[in-house]
């Protein structure tokens, strides 16, 4: 019987751990977490969302709060269009984060940042180029696009110098979605270095719509790859969503899949940026406190913990600091359920906003519980304190557990 380290996935001349730890925002998949994967031989993500937001808590810049001063007038208005992003300020948050984590790096794997397209910040194109560019050139040696199509994201990156050197890849959750992609960006004679397969059990957003569990990942995972071989594209697929054990993780291996994309077993590592409190939320979870909902303002379902104290609440809009999902009219569907919500309770104190979620807060605040379907096992990949709370993994115990595991076997750590 294989194991994972029985295999390697190949990105050009680059042979790493086929284990990818994905990007979960906002810095939960953080520099640190980012940075054992690649000492292990793996590659780990950063995730850029919400960055400005990011660099002030990590290098003590004061991004938000400037932004805030700027359009504080505007708090009170519902047209939220004149609140913008300054460019320079999103590239320098950009290069800080990419380049304080790229000299932190030892090991031989790689880093690559998670850059989703709808985060829109009130100017889609124009925020999403300066990221890009942005990463490339503080040194990242991966971009994943996620979130969104992608129809124009190579475009973007077509002229900078490392446009060609580094690897870049995108998540797609349908051959359709990947079809249209290497359609679109067939002129640049670059085809993506990977593709990751992301299926319907995968925490977060999801590329599916609320029929998410009619979908298989083995069925998608087999029908892409068929497709490359039958267009003759070396294109490595990386498979994502669901795959909770070092077994799960070689059933798609051996199928042909290069690379798998694990996160959920990494919500309770000690290098993840959940608190320890909100991570033994997730230990504590059940089957059925797994939620897909349509509570994103991005139009997504997202699976989250029922118990997500964002869920419901009606805290005011915050564009003037935050506004990452503002469109590019500086519209947002959580503050239309907002504002309806407030005028049909004007007199309330506290409101609560049932359809709609203010992601760009709750996830800056942690209350947003987003999640895997299978986050109701974590329980089983640790032990239990004599206190009821759960003992909090390394990331190097949950990489090997992935990496030497078989048998459907987990391995528990050294009881503390």
């Amino acid at each position: 019987m294989k194991c994972v380290d029985d295999f390697r996935l190949r990105l050009g001349q680059r042979e790493v751990v086929p284990v990818i730890i994905g990007g979960m925002g906002v810095d939960i998949s953080t520099a640190e977490l980012a940075l054992e994967a690649a000492r292990l031989g793996g590659i780990g993500h950063i995730s850029d969302a919400m960055l400005p937001t990011v660099t002030d808590r990590r290098y003590k810049t004061k991004f938000v709060s400037d932004k805030q001063k700027q359009y504080k007038l505007n708090i009170k208005q519902v047209d939220k269009s004149i609140v913008q992003f300054d460019l320079g300020q999103v590239a320098e948050a950009t290069r800080l984060h990419v380049s304080k984590t790229m000299e932190a790096k030892r090991g031989e794997g790689m880093i690559f940042v998670n850059c989703m397209e709808k985060l829109t910040m009130n100017a889609p194109r124009e925020t999403l180029r300066v990221r890009l560019n942005g990463a490339l050139d503080a040194g990242i040696e991966g971009i994943t696009l996620s979130a969104g199509l992608h129809l124009g994201s190579f475009e973007m990156m077509k002229d900078n110098p490392r446009f060609r050197d580094a690897k870049l890849g995108i998540i797609v959750s349908s051959l359709r979605a990947l079809i249209l992609f290497l359609r679109k960006t067939a002129r640049l004679e670059r085809l993506p270095d990977f593709v990751v397969v992301e299926g319907p059990l995968a925490g977060g957003h999801l590329g599916f719509g609320m029929d998410w569990a009619q979908y298989d990942l083995h069925t998608i995972v087999a029908e892409i790859i068929a497709y490359l071989k039958a267009e003759h594209l070396t294109i490595p697929v990386i498979a994502a969503g669901g795959i909770f054990t070092g077994t799960d993780a070689v059933d798609f291996l051996e199928k042909g899949c290069a690379g798998v994309q694990v996160a959920t077993r990494f919500t309770v590592a000690a290098e993840c940026g959940i608190p320890e409190k909100v991570q033994q939320e997730y230990y504590r979870a059940t089957e059925e406190q797994m939620e897909v909902n349509t509570t994103s303002p991005t139009g997504y379902p997202m699976r989250m913990i029922s118990t997500s104290p964002s869920i419901g609440a009606g805290v005011r809009p915050n564009c003037e600091a935050y506004g990452y999902l503002l469109d590019g009219n500086g519209g947002c569907a959580y503050i239309d359920a907002y504002n309806r919500v407030l005028a049909e309770n004007p007199e309330a104190k506290k409101l609560s906003v049932m359809d709609k979620t203010c992601l760009c807060t709750h996830m800056r605040n942690y209350d947003c519980w987003t999640c895997g379907q299978y986050t109701y096992r974590l329980k089983d990949t640790t032990h239990r304190n004599a206190d009821g709370t759960y003992q909090i993994l390394s990331a190097e115990h949950i990489f090997h557990d992935y990496q030497y595991s078989k048998d459907n076997q987990i391995a528990l750590p050294q009881l503390k």
